[in-house]
């Protein structure tokens, strides 16, 4: 099994050349002063030693030995408590958090990588400080100064960690049916009860405590998502010097027995009146959710593509090892056996296939990430807007399209090595089972893609889409001229066509067709992922093009967009075709004949 290698030069190609992060970054006021090139360049090399030499050596035991759940106690895989202290030593886990409160506020772009990084090491040690850091993003937005005060500081630094606690026993994505209350005392503290299930980190050993996150209803609350609020449940409660006091009334009934990322504790917590504190105003839980949830989801693609890294390197590398047969042209190792695998045309397109795939969703991971950044720090109102229009619009591409992809790439991974891909020891069969739960967590990929066709782009009308599609149109039009970029201009050009011809047909039969958006939007959804790769392939091939002679790395890129763009993007036609046929094929049979026998 190879050992991981953080991609550096194609973080940096993207933040520096595509993006030019530089100038990005000068026009914000808060960031212009804060981060440059060498400072960025260095901060990701600091994050490639400490994942590839402290925390990826954990992952192959983490899923052997896994968390521990013992009389409510949970211990985690040997090794994690070292590595999350360096960790914590090193302030990864106050990188992005607020300045004013202990972070060191740096751009989500910059986060994004040393994300991917982290998940490459080790899934299950990167959900523990990335669940933590969604908690402090909702407290820094919506907490009050006096809670902010309490608890930020900590988490940032790794003393405390933090949960986000929605999913009921009987409620997963509806959370509107959550039988969670909260009653408030006469100090102003609530009494929380209530059980919630799949609570990624909801006990372990890593921190002195754990800053609970829950989303219950006070008595008397509007019914549904209306009538959430969100509370603060500390595992230990904090006393008005920060010093810890007694243990709250909240415990870990039991970990889940799962598929993958057995070292994360995937836990049942109970809540028996537990003390818990209101989080801003109350009925107000769910929008405040979803500040983290766009970031959130945003971490579940980069969780895809960072396993999908790995299994490509340890493909790739097998490819060039591995004698089996001949090349079709003739022997390429004479003097040997047989060729190695990478000779063949089949091994080529597993290979190309992922790596086409995880070099587009890198950089769309870290264009999401931009709009995330101008959102969070531009003063530019026109520009702002648009980038709150695309995060809305793009945040169930970036969580459902790069893990859909990763989850396929794994597998293809799993092939290279043939039978070889299905033993413990070469590392591919783990990080399927550890991909697999980023299609799931955050939103189910479905109701992603219902999220996508029918709350951004059917409920506007159009007009989210038509922001993007704008963009890209323009990109193309500033390019239309340049012959030597035509290979990727007019490809993309025929694509877009197609998305916005079918968004156009969708947006005028779904009144007619009530079923039309469920029976499209996982078939909708993949199409627009397929052409916005096709746009960050043409990005990344005109800053490319240029440079072909100085370095086989961009020439290496317009290899792959190419392959990309004729034996990938054509997919797009199969998913059109198929939305083409209407909700009827799926609607027509009766519920009670998908009985069995």
């Amino acid at each position: 099994m190879s050992e991981y290698r953080a991609p550096l030069k194609d973080m940096q190609f993207l933040l520096h050349e595509v993006f030019q992060v530089e100038h990005l970054w000068s026009q914000l006021p808060e960031l212009a002063e804060l981060i440059d090139k060498d400072t960025a360049n260095a901060i990701l090399e600091e994050g490639a030693k400490l994942t590839t030499e402290v925390i990826a050596p954990l992952n192959r035991n983490s899923d052997e030995q896994g968390a521990v759940w013992k009389n409510g106690e949970v211990t985690t895989p040997d090794g994690f408590k070292k590595a999350y202290q360096l960790y914590c030593d090193g302030g990864w886990g106050s990188l992005s958090g607020d300045a004013d409160f202990g972070g060191m506020g740096m751009p989500k772009m910059l986060q994004a990588a040393f994300e991917e990084m982290t998940q490459s090491a080790s899934i299950s040690f990167a959900l523990y400080p990335m669940l933590t850091a969604g908690a402090c993003l909702a407290l820094a937005a919506h907490a009050s100064t006096a809670m902010k005060t309490t608890y930020l500081e900590n988490m940032y630094s790794g003393i405390w960690s933090g949960t986000m606690c929605l999913t009921e026993p009987h409620s997963g994505s509806d959370l509107g049916i959550m039988t969670s209350k909260a009653e408030e005392n006469n100090d102003g503290s609530f009494s929380v009860s209530g059980t919630k299930i799949f609570i990624t980190g909801g006990e372990h050993d890593l921190t002195e405590n754990i800053i609970h996150l829950v989303l219950a209803k006070i008595p008397g609350a509007p019914v549904g998502p209306r009538g959430i609020s969100m509370f603060v449940v500390p595992k230990f409660l904090v006393n008005s010097d920060g010093s810890l006091g007694e243990r709250n009334t909240v415990t870990c009934g039991s970990i889940e027995h799962k598929m993958g990322i057995k070292g994360s504790a995937t836990s049942v917590m109970n809540f028996d009146g537990a003390k818990g504190f209101l989080v801003g105003e109350q009925n107000k839980g769910l929008n405040y959710m979803f500040t983290m949830m766009n970031y959130e989801r945003l971490g579940m693609g980069i969780q895809g593509i960072g396993a999908t890294e790995v299994s490509y390197q340890q493909a790739v590398a097998y490819a060039h090892d591995r004698l089996q047969g001949r090349s079709a042209t003739g022997a390429q190792n004479s003097d040997k056996a047989a060729d190695p695998l990478i000779v063949h045309p089949d091994v080529r397109r597993m290979l190309l296939t992922m790596r086409s795939l995880n070099e587009a969703g890198r950089c769309f991971s870290t264009y999401v990430a931009k709009q995330l950044d101008l959102v969070k720090y531009s003063d530019n109102v026109e520009e702002k807007t648009k980038a709150e229009h695309l995060v809305a619009l793009l945040t169930p591409v970036a969580k459902a399209f790069l893990t859909d992809m990763s989850y396929d790439n794994c597998g293809l991974g799993q092939m290279v090595f043939g039978g070889h891909g299905y033993v413990r020891e070469w590392g591919q069969e783990q990080l399927i089972r550890d991909v697999r739960i980023a299609q799931i967590y955050e939103g189910t990929n479905g109701i992603q893609s219902l999220d996508l066709l029918g709350r951004k782009v059917v409920a506007s009308k159009g007009q989210l889409f038509g922001v993007y599609q704008k963009e890209i149109s323009q990109f193309i039009e500033t390019h239309q001229a340049n012959e030597a970029l035509s290979a990727f201009i007019k490809p993309l050009q025929l694509s877009l066509t197609k998305l916005t011809e079918l968004t156009e047909t969708l947006l005028s039969n779904t009144q007619q067709d009530k079923n039309l958006v469920g029976a499209s939007a996982t078939d909708y959804l993949a199409v627009f992922g397929y052409v916005s790769y096709a746009y960050m392939w043409a990005m990344m091939a005109e800053k490319s093009l240029a440079k072909t002679e100085q370095d086989d790395f961009y020439q290496a890129k317009l290899y792959v967009g190419q392959f990309y763009l004729q034996r990938i993007l054509p997919r797009i036609d199969s998913h059109i075709q198929a939305i083409a046929a209407g909700s009827e094929p799926l609607m027509a049979m009766p519920a009670d004949l998908f009985i069995g026998p």
